[in-house]
């Protein structure tokens, strides 16, 4: 009955998204409003099918409905609950329902809550969000089913169909195959559904984008209705790689967190995109430009979507992450074709027609515009440069017959980089004024920063620092400087106008402006994390030895003693083997670590899970490589300031939603004639 109702409601849903597609276009092109409510209530009765249909597959998994291919493929009867659960987004038709439901989830939320607001864009947003979800419901119901099932005669292997073929009987499997080893780890619960709301909420924007594209309405209406909503899919993005690091870390036993992995890196793009896409509508909101730029960037941000969700299905890219290939990737392609050719096609078609020209012009090169427009310049050349390394070894391959692929030292020489102009530019623009700037201003308002920096990196020169780590820190200390001056100004200004306290003023520089202040809050959680770069890969130690129970190995002012070395065999079925050791500082225990690796049935798959002694000075990271009786080699990595990567991702997450909360009222003006020259420049 599960399968039956998973099969009627994901192809009720499909129907429903057709019509919304189809009536939302006819009732937007000849102004018909009972079309568009039609199509708006089949767009919304998309999400209750949608639901009930992850609902029943779910209900599959935790019951043991094996005939049911999808979950005799990602389940068995010794998996805890836990991962029987989230085993729905752990196989490819799985995921591309919980993809098909988050779409359906977006657009019903975006439909409701701007349907009175944004009337002329909202039938085309249906028609554009529909037409996506139509193709997605196309491959779940049509090429990648997750409730088709087994069949058989009785004789001869079982074979897989959703409707019973003529003559055969369900196959009724005694127990299924499990999860990939690898994704049986708690990051599985969050860290999926964070990348999927990422990709997914950058639709709504694109959508938006789209509907002022056919509609007309190319002021800013289409930016303040989406603001929000590309702030909520950027936030999830980048839980979404931060969650993703932390799985790796703790997972592929390889002692980082981050190896541009192409699937790793099809994840960055559209983060990278969204990121310069919100920097630069803060330009066309306050100055009437960039209105061709900005349409560009939704659409490329779209695109990157797609293409990270087409990388991991298709095949075209070789990843620890892929899915298995299957029959979606030429369907994905042309769909991907074809939406940003229609995109692209109405962005031409509006800026040939001179609708989208600007309302004013850059005034000086020297200004906050411009600031802003390098900064997406250098947002595009790391996009296209991470493009470029994930897809080289298609492109070489299909041009001259080799495959050339790019490693890591590819991305340090022609990536890093552009991520420290970044870091400059965070140092410099937030002190440039609108319109134009004198340069000896410049240099008065960034006086503070360079001395501050200056004085750091003679510390760091000091304590013996190396070079190329001085120059790294004193980047990205140079932004740091910068931002909590921002702070500090804003917050003495507001001391003077209206004699408040040190912490009232600044909880009021955050009520009153929440996306400038809340933006500086991220820029914070950046240059904590640029931190934690840099000291995890700069000043990373490592070595490998074998030793004995009793034996010692001393990495940095660590110690690590090894005890013992055990097998055993875990209630869900896995065979382990563990070591046990103690990590010393200072000739004194300090913690207990267990390094193990752990086998899955009987395909020969592991699972090497590090045994670990986190401090915010760093991480000793223990792993346990091989062993011969009572012999063991462990692989350690000490790993200085790796913390602060997780911690920078919690700062940019809180700065993210001060950011994107609803604005306060503003507060009338206090006695603005004894307001200092410093308050002036300050938005309070």
């Amino acid at each position: 009955m599960l399968a039956e109702l998973g099969i009627i409601t994901t192809g009720l849903a499909l129907l429903c998204a057709i019509f919304a597609l189809v009536a939302s276009l006819f009732g937007a092109v000849n102004h018909r409003e009972r079309w568009i409510r039609a199509a708006r209530n089949a767009a919304l009765l998309t999400w209750p099918l949608l639901t009930t249909a992850c609902i029943a597959i779910v209900a599959a998994q935790l019951t043991g409905e094996f005939n049911i291919a999808y979950v005799y493929n990602t389940t068995n009867t010794t998996e805890p609950l836990f991962y029987k659960a989230t085993a729905l987004w752990g196989g490819q038709p799985g995921s591309l329902l919980f993809w098909s439901w988050m779409l359906s989830t977006f657009t019903a939320a975006a439909v409701l809550i701007n349907w009175k607001r944004e009337r002329r864009l909202i039938p085309w947003v249906i028609t554009f969000t529909m037409g996506v979800l139509a193709f997605f419901l196309v491959l779940n119901v049509f090429v990648e089913n997750p409730f088709a099932r087994y069949w058989t005669t009785g004789t001869g292997d079982p074979i897989m169909s959703v409707l019973a073929p003529a003559g055969m009987q369900l196959f009724q499997p005694i127990d299924g195959k499990g999860l990939n080893p690898l994704l049986r780890h708690p990051g599985m619960v969050i860290h999926p559904p964070m990348l999927y709301a990422g990709f997914v909420g950058f639709v709504i924007p694109w959508a938006f984008g789209m509907a002022a594209l056919a509609s007309g309405d190319l002021g800013t209406n289409w930016i303040k209705a989406t603001r929000r909503w590309t702030l909520v899919a950027w936030l999830f993005l980048g839980l979404g790689l931060i969650l993703g690091g932390r799985w790796a870390y703790d997972v592929l036993g390889w002692g980082g967190y981050w190896g541009w992995d192409p699937v790793e890196n099809s994840a960055l793009l559209p983060w990278l995109a969204g990121t310069a896409f919100l920097h630069s509508v803060l330009i066309q909101e306050k100055r009437g430009m960039l209105k061709v730029w900005n349409l560009f960037l939704v659409v490329l941000t779209f695109l990157l979507v797609i293409l990270a969700t087409f990388n991991t299905r298709s095949g075209l890219v070789d990843s620890v992450h892929s899915f298995a290939r299957s029959q979606v990737g030429w369907p994905m392609f042309l769909f991907t074709a074809g939406t940003v050719g229609i995109s692209l096609g109405l962005w031409v078609w509006r800026w040939q027609r001179g609708e989208l020209r600007t309302e004013n012009k850059l005034d000086g090169l020297l200004s906050r515009e411009s600031m802003f427009i390098l900064n997406n310049w250098v947002f595009l050349a790391i996009t296209l440069m991470v493009a470029w390394g994930i897809y080289a070894p298609t492109f070489t391959e299909l041009i001259t017959g080799e495959k050339i692929t790019l490693h890591t030292d590819y991305y340090r020489y022609y990536v890093i980089p552009l991520f420290g102009v970044l870091y400059v530019l965070m140092g410099i623009a937030p002190l440039v004024a609108y319109k134009r700037m004198a340069w000896k201003a410049l240099g008065r308002s960034l006086r503070v920063s360079l001395i501050g920096t200056a004085l750091f990196a003679a510390f760091l020169i000091v304590v013996g620092t190396t070079p190329g780590a001085v120059f790294a820190y004193t980047l990205v200390m140079l932004a740091a400087f910068t931002t909590v001056i921002e702070y500090v100004r804003g917050t003495r200004a507001r001391m003077r106008a209206h004699g408040e306290s040190a912490p009232q003023a600044l909880t009021m520089l955050f009520r009153r402006n929440q996306r400038r202040y809340g933006g500086y809050l991220i820029h914070l959680g950046v240059v904590v994390i640029g931190f934690g770069i840099i000291g995890s890969t700069v000043f990373q130690q490592t070595t490998q030895q074998t030793i004995t129970p009793g034996q010692t190995i001393t990495l940095g002012a660590y110690t690590l003693r090894y005890d013992r070395i055990y097998q055993a065999d875990a209630e869900d079925g896995r065979g382990i083997v563990k070591a046990d050791a103690t990590v010393l500082r200072g000739g004194q225990p300090v913690a207990e670590i267990h390094p193990r690796k752990d086998f899955f049935g009987t395909g020969g798959m592991t699972s090497t899970i590090a045994g670990q002694y986190s401090t915010l000075e760093a991480d000793f990271y223990v792993l346990l490589d091989n062993w011969q009786g009572d012999r063991a080699t462990f692989k350690i990595f000490l790993n200085p300031l790796v913390n602060l990567v997780w911690w920078g991702g919690l700062i940019l997450i809180f700065g993210t939603l001060i950011a994107m909360w609803p604005r306060a009222e503003y507060e009338p003006a206090v006695q603005t004639a004894r307001v200092p020259r410093e308050a002036a420049a300050v938005a309070v």
